[in-house]
């Protein structure tokens, strides 16, 4: 069902149906009208279904991904070329920050969270 095979369903049901019609002795244009209608009524029954699970939530963002976009006061200078930097996000965890556009950022501005990558918080004013 999960290798996108899971469309055929329909036609499977129908021609089950029709070769019990066929085996029933009812001449080949009947066996393949009861495909045809079996077959359409099972996918017209399905598509709802499926399209329901076709829209799924959007993923939520866990770990450090969720500290994107999140608000942080600067507490030490952070400053690329000096290495140095560190932030206090919103949830009040300390991080090791770096500019995202390589300017300097003094000691108690507002900044927020771009990116995150590795241990480090890019920040930006």
């Amino acid at each position: 069902m999960h290798t996108g095979g899971f469309y055929l369903l329909p036609f499977a049901i129908g021609a089950g149906l029709a070769a019990v019609v066929g085996l029933a002795g009812v001449g080949a244009v009947l066996s393949a009208l009861v495909f045809a209608l079996v077959s359409l009524i099972v996918f017209g029954a399905l598509r709802p279904v499926a399209q329901r699970h076709r829209r799924l939530p959007p993923a939520l963002r866990t770990g450090a991904a969720a500290l994107v976009g999140h608000h942080a006061m600067v507490l030490e200078r952070i400053a690329n070329s000096e290495g140095v930097g560190c932030v206090k996000i919103d949830n009040g965890e300390v991080w090791t920050a770096r500019s995202y556009d390589d300017g300097v950022i003094d000691a108690g501005k507002q900044v927020e969270v771009v990116e995150i990558r590795g241990a480090t918080a890019l920040v930006m004013e």
